[in-house]
């Protein structure tokens, strides 16, 4: 399987030029946050390749702290995070009001998942080809409602065409990890929703005006 401490660099290091490059790109001081969703990808697999490495050289102290930091990404940052993003890039018009229900949902499942995080031990490891994360799961169906409603569909009811393609293959990446990879979902997922940050770039690139028809 494709999935390693190489892997996970490799993905890291694409998405960290990429994202040096989005967040440049950036029209306004309101597009940054969404334009650093790469930026921000890289660190978490960067730091799921350093997690693979603590695996081989038995680092438990190592692994403890970056499997914290590794899953305040998965569990807090992105609900949070993504419907935000996503509100600040959008004109000013009633369809903010709607964004601004998702962003509710974010907060709220990030919250409570920031306290599962706090309350109870989350460990990590290998186990096949991947990292498996065990963490404590109430109200599954729930939170995972809310997670998705903010991390994949919010993106969904943006007025920009690309921002819209990125909720789309979040939730398509979604569907296909949790169907093939269920034990190693989080790990999986965000991997996959990593390199399909590179579509957040193309909603920064340049557009050429429309070609102008010659006065006859």
């Amino acid at each position: 399987m494709c999935f390693s401490a190489t892997a996970s660099f490799a993905a890291g290091g694409l998405l960290l030029g990429l994202g040096v490059l989005t967040v440049r790109s950036a029209r306004r001081p309101s597009d940054v946050p969404f334009a650093a969703i790469p930026l921000l990808f890289a660190i978490q697999q960067l730091t799921e390749g350093v997690i693979w490495l603590t695996f081989s050289y038995d680092a438990p102290l190592i692994n403890e702290s970056l499997t914290y930091f590794y899953t305040f990404f998965s569990h807090v940052l992105w609900p949070i995070y993504v419907p935000l993003a996503v509100l600040w890039i959008e004109p000013p018009d009633r369809g903010r009001r709607t964004l601004l229900v998702f962003v509710a949902a974010g907060v709220a499942v990030g919250t409570y998942l920031l306290y599962i995080l706090l309350a109870f031990p989350v460990v990590s490891r290998p186990t096949g080809d991947h990292v498996e994360y065990l963490s404590p799961h109430f109200f599954a169906a729930l939170t995972m409602t809310l997670y998705l409603l903010s991390t994949t569909i919010s993106p969904l009811l943006s007025s920009h065409r690309m921002v819209k393609l990125f909720g789309l293959l979040a939730l398509l990446s979604f569907g296909a990890a949790y169907y093939f990879y269920a034990r190693w979902f989080i790990s999986v997922w965000c991997f996959f929703a990593a390199l399909l940050s590179t579509v957040v770039y193309l909603h920064f690139l340049p557009r050429s005006p429309p070609l102008k028809e010659p006065n006859p």
